[in-house]
């Protein structure tokens, strides 16, 4: 019997928190819903991430629900794993609320049996399409959880499965996290149907010789100045099994991203600006998220001496809709300039954590600092939530950094 699914990932609903980005994620995620109910999928799979935090904000909560529900009411189940982001050590997210009132179903199930992890799978009683997965923690801490899987049981199981993973895996990682610990492919329990991942915002399809056909889908929609530049878009899979799997790409455009490049390099601030408006005034912007990136050396003067203002205002008025600049790598002349890698955060974060763990006297091997320390940090990286109070904000960080470390209130 054939299946058709729709594989997501990366939904990161609440991530912008400007007021004109910040329901872009949620457009994306109505715009995938809408296609899957036209499409008439079986079910969909998202692999981890719906949320950009455990616990978003009510706004993007109601838009999600009333998402989840028209997809409920079209008898599409949702099944899901949760991600790196939308994860809680606590084990308070946002996606517990979400499986409670039926609207979605956590296929990240397991127990450890004599030191060993064992999943169950998750039966889509439509199409008898069997799941399992394993979900993302930050700093790569999932790894651990491949490393004791036990797979004898995965790939003994007849039938369609697909194995659902929201993790970067050594041979498949782009250039930019070649320092980040991945489980390699060999972890991989064999024998699936198909392998929906989640976590690297690339855009990967790759029939893997002696494991089968495994799919990164992208963000569903861009959530950094970068993603913006060089996706420009966001989407998803629709797969259908059957005697062979067959993967299509289903692109979501909800606004057009222009991005400009100038590269400023022996320029004065004068000139730059003024090739810069020059560009400008030749193009239209009308709708379009647009994104400015100047690099180079100048000639004389600072970066600051560019007027922003006025190039911001000339495309306004151009219509665009959402104006954003990289200056990074825009450098002074009497400023000395300091090349690092670009590094994504959450690498530094793993590396301080795996280099100090071991230094600090708890009674706790490495392996459990490390675990302690990222646990922590994601608890005190949860963001302030509309409407709520400074102080509630600060209890609330310091509740969830005392229920990290087990500790009881004064």
């Amino acid at each position: 019997m054939g299946a058709t699914f729709a594989h997501l990932a990366d939904c990161h609903i609440g991530s912008w928190k400007d007021p004109k980005m910040r329901d872009l994620s949620s457009d994306a995620f109505d715009a995938a819903v809408r296609h899957c109910i036209a499409r008439g999928v079986d079910f969909v799979l998202i692999a981890g991430d719906l949320f950009h935090t455990s616990l978003p904000g009510i706004d993007a909560i109601k838009r999600t629900v009333e998402a989840l529900k028209l997809l409920k009411d079209a008898n599409i189940p949702v099944y899901l794993i949760p991600g790196s982001h939308d994860y809680s050590p606590s084990g308070r997210t946002m996606l517990d609320v979400l499986e409670k009132a039926a609207l979605c179903q956590n296929v990240a199930r397991g127990s450890v049996r004599d030191g060993r992890l064992h999943l169950d799978f998750t039966v889509d009683p439509k199409t008898g399409v069997k799941l399992a997965g394993i979900l993302g923690r930050r700093n790569s801490l999932e790894r651990g959880y491949f490393e004791s899987l036990a797979r004898e049981p995965l790939e003994q199981e007849p039938g369609p499965k697909v194995f659902v993973l929201h993790t970067a895996i050594e041979e498949l990682k782009p250039k930019e996290l070649q320092g980040v610990e991945a489980p390699p492919l060999s972890l991989l329990p064999r024998g699936f149907s198909y392998y929906a991942a989640g976590h690297v915002h690339y855009v990967l399809h790759q029939d893997i010789d002696g494991l089968g056909q495994l799919a990164y889908p992208g963000p569903l929609f861009p959530d950094s100045f970068r993603e913006l530049e060089e996706l420009r878009q966001g989407g998803f899979y629709v797969v259908r099994l059957g005697d062979r799997t067959e993967v299509e790409r289903i692109p979501v455009l909800v606004r057009n991203v222009i991005p400009l490049r100038f590269d400023c390099d022996t320029l004065t601030p004068e000139e730059a600006e003024f090739r810069i408006l020059e560009q400008v005034r030749s193009q239209e912007f009308v709708g379009a998220i647009v994104t400015l990136r100047l690099h180079g050396t100048l000639r004389s003067g600072r970066a600051s001496d560019i007027d922003y203002k006025r190039i911001f205002s000339e495309i306004y008025s151009q219509g665009a809709y959402f104006m954003m600049r990289n200056t990074a790598a825009l450098y002074s002349p009497d400023t000395l300039e300091v090349h690092t890698a670009q590094v994504p955060v959450h690498e530094i974060e793993q590396r301080v954590i795996r280099e100090q763990s071991g230094h600090v006297s708890l009674a706790l091997n490495p392996e459990e600092q490390q675990q302690l320390a990222a646990s922590l940090l994601q608890a005190l990286s949860a963001e302030i939530q509309e409407g709520e109070r400074k102080q509630d904000y600060e209890r609330r960080l310091i509740d969830a950094a005392r229920a990290v470390l087990g500790l009881s209130h004064p």
